[in-house]
């Protein structure tokens, strides 16, 4: 698409880092998962609300009590190389992923001790893909669609050399990879070729319309710099914003911004097998010393709301049942501390400043917390010190954020599970990880359900954290570029968007 002069029309963005690779779902990050998530697709993507929808398959059918899934393609689709993808790609895409050689990220979901053994994938026809499984998941669907997986993407075999070694993806995406100069910039060019679905645009799947002929990342570090790129005009949209740098913008006229509610999850985390916080009431007076509205509401100013669920609120298993958290009651909390025995021995816990509101909410907490009596001593770490104690499980507290997931059994996994081997894990409840482990293997929505509103209230009961909101991504843009939507996860999609 060339505008009126018949120049290129650009829109231009922002990494905080370089790209890792161009090989999905490999040598991966965050960043690396949201460039290559414009190239390359999958067999199911995530829509905006986190269920599963088609996107190069058309259809699909379980039978086999659960162990089979049949895929019907979709027809007419092209790779960047102009070549009609057929069963043969998607039969040659998986297999290549199943390759223990190529260090795929879900390999491991579906080995000996993942969701599910993948048994066999074939292809009957040309349109048509069975993959067997040697036990049903209700998680199958949702982890071939995972971004941080590169959406088990379909891709054409030249994307690999005759020895097996990456060269470039060759995909099915709107965008066609064009140049990555290391540390610089990587840029992706519309490919006139693709074939679009014919639903809204939704989550990673739906229509992909692009309305520009380039998009340019920008490898750009410092925050301060890509706010002056954004503000001088030499960058047109600036992702994962700070509160401070929000507020700044606001009052801009040539700037507008993006608020979208988000899946992470910010918290304290409490080690359960310490000698003091071992005692449940010490860990449920402090949750019942704090007000969570008022630290969202300080801590966040307005772009996210309180959740003490491991749910978040955009969920579509987010039920009534998932409100019932932590109500501050001074009175109660500091009955519980003198049941207790508490004597105001100092409770440990670990922050840091490189995500601000992560530390703002421990020092509201601190504070809540000493006007029950209860001694809480901050230490700042650097994310990736704090990171390790966390791995370890070597804390007493510590406030702490996740990252999205997009299923709830994920959300309740990466808290869920036996310390004794998983030192990572801070809720180490027997019954919890038996309604987990069925969680992830029925498919009935009724059953999971009831599953996670009982989870939900040991969770609250248990206190192995106090959740306190989901966070929001912030997204600045300027005045000209129109079309853009956040989502629930916190990537950009830059179809449907242009340049004005």
């Amino acid at each position: 698409m060339l505008g009126k002069a018949g120049a290129e029309t650009l829109l231009r963005t922002r990494l905080n880092a370089d790209i890792r690779s161009t090989d999905p779902g490999t040598n991966r990050d965050a960043n690396t998962d949201g460039v290559i998530a414009h190239v390359v697709e999958g067999l199911v993507a995530f829509r905006d609300d986190t269920s599963v929808g088609p996107m190069l398959a058309e259809s699909w059918a379980v039978s086999n009590e659960g162990k089979t899934y049949t895929f019907r393609l979709r027809q007419d689709v092209k790779f960047h190389n102009g070549a009609t993808m057929t069963a043969d790609d998607v039969v040659w895409s998986l297999k290549r992923w199943l390759d223990p050689a190529t260090q795929w990220r879900c390999l491991s979901e579906f080995g000996a001790t993942g969701i599910a053994r993948i048994e066999k994938v074939e292809a009957p026809d040309p349109q048509t893909v069975t993959i067997t499984l040697d036990q049903p998941t209700a998680l199958f669907l949702s982890t071939l669609a995972r971004p941080d997986c590169g959406q088990t993407a379909v891709i054409h075999r030249d994307s690999v050399g005759v020895d097996g070694k990456w060269i470039a993806p060759i995909g099915t995406g709107p965008f066609k990879l064009a140049e990555w100069k290391r540390g610089q910039y990587v840029d992706i060019v519309r490919f006139d070729g693709y074939v679009s679905r014919s639903e809204p645009r939704t989550g990673y799947t739906g229509a992909k319309d692009v309305k520009v002929d380039r998009v340019r990342f920008n490898v750009i570090p410092d925050s301060s710099a890509a706010k002056a790129g954004l503000l001088s005009g030499s960058l047109d949209v600036i992702m994962s914003l700070s509160i401070p740098d929000l507020e700044e913008l606001k009052s801009r006229p040539e700037v507008q911004l993006s608020i979208t509610p988000a899946l992470g999850l910010t918290g304290i985390l409490f080690q359960t097998k310490d000698p003091l916080l071992k005692d449940v009431r010490i860990r449920r007076a402090i949750a019942l010393s704090i007000d969570t509205v008022q630290i969202v509401d300080a801590v966040m100013m307005g772009t996210a709301r309180p959740n003490n669920s491991a749910l978040p609120l955009g969920s579509p298993f987010y039920s009534e049942a998932q409100s019932h958290g932590y109500v501050q009651n001074i009175a109660e909390a500091k009955k519980l501390l003198l049941e207790a025995g508490y004597r105001g021995q100092p409770i440990k816990m670990i922050t840091n400043k490189r995500y601000s509101f992560v530390f703002d909410s421990s020092v509201l907490v601190q504070a809540m917390a000493q006007t029950v009596g209860i001694n809480i001593e901050l230490e700042v770490m650097d994310w990736a010190a704090q990171l390790d104690r966390y791995n370890r499980g070597d804390y007493q507290s510590m406030a702490f954020v996740y990252s999205a997931r997009l299923d709830p059994s994920l959300s309740f996994e990466m808290l869920t599970g036996p310390k004794a081997a998983q030192p990572r894990k801070i809720w180490d409840n027997p019954e919890a990880q038996e309604m987990l482990r069925q969680s992830m293997m029925i498919d009935d929505t009724a059953k999971r359900q009831a599953l996670f509103d009982e989870m939900h209230k040991r969770f609250i009961a248990d206190v192995p954290m106090i959740v306190l909101f989901n966070g929001a991504e912030l997204t600045a843009l300027r005045k000209g570029i129109k079309g853009y939507a956040g989502w629930l996860y916190p990537q950009p999609r830059f179809w449907g968007v242009t340049v004005q």
